[in-house]
């Protein structure tokens, strides 16, 4: 675990040496910022209007959640899918473009241990991402009442979401030495993820296995509300799935 934590630090350290953090974080932060206050806004313009109108069921029709909660969300699941590529690419390309890999895989810390110290490393900056805009939701409890089973739940699945991808950003990253190949295979993955449910309504056969295999599928029932182990399983399989793929391909590399 020593030697888990240690590879994790040593990553959280190189993002934040590196520029590329800053702007990948003010991005990030301008971009939610303005998905929120936009979002905020035209809720605050429907509920003016209905009231000029004295329309109670258009009033009764508003809420926090459905309004800004679950729209915010999904926005930020979006800018996931462009910056997670980025945060991840340099995980194990930028070690085999520096010459470094090798030193890496000839030490004496096993496979597991690089790869999860990565993963982590990763994991934390991406976190802290997600943690920053806690400031959205803390907004809305002390100004307004938003439903907080909904607030929760829309934010484990937005965790789980980042943890998916960072977990494949990771994979691409130590299948090449290219930083610009593994950001852009990253991205076409998590956008194949995010759009795999599409047409599902045009292909009935596959509808609902298309359904069950897109990521925003199961992220849509988490913002609802619905926590339930269908979505958890699928979240944590791809996990899984994408960390044994990275240990297969980091200790293929050892014995080459």
């Amino acid at each position: 675990m020593k030697n888990i934590l240690t590879i994790a630090a040593k990553e959280i350290r190189s993002f934040f040496v590196s520029p590329i953090a800053y702007v990948v974080l003010t991005g990030f932060l301008l971009l939610g910022g303005w998905f929120f206050f936009n979002l905020l806004f035209r809720f605050n313009s429907l509920l003016t209007l209905y009231s000029s109108f004295q329309n109670p069921q258009g009033l009764q029709g508003l809420n926090l959640n459905e309004h800004v909660v679950a729209p915010l969300l999904h926005n930020l699941t979006i800018v996931f899918v462009i910056m997670v590529p980025i945060i991840t690419m340099r995980s194990f390309a930028e070690e085999k473009k520096n010459g470094t890999y090798e030193l890496l895989l000839t030490s004496p810390l096993t496979v597991t241990e690089i790869v999860l110290g990565k993963f982590l490393g990763s994991l934390f900056f991406v976190f802290t991402m997600i943690l920053l805009t806690g400031i959205y939701p803390a907004i809305l409890l002390f100004y307004g009442n938003p439903e907080l089973g909904m607030l929760a739940s829309g934010y484990l699945g937005l965790f789980l979401l980042a943890v998916v991808f960072v977990s494949v950003g990771l994979l691409t990253s130590s299948l090449t030495e290219n930083q610009i190949v593994a950001a852009v295979t990253c991205f076409v993955i998590l956008l194949l993820l995010y759009v795999l449910s599409w047409p599902s309504e045009t292909t009935a056969t596959l509808g609902d296995v298309l359904k069950y295999l897109s990521v925003i599928e199961h992220f849509s029932e988490m913002v609802k509300g619905l926590v339930d182990t269908r979505n958890l399983v699928y979240f944590l399989s791809l996990i899984l799935l994408s960390l044994f793929l990275t240990h297969r391909s980091v200790e293929a590399s050892r014995w080459r």
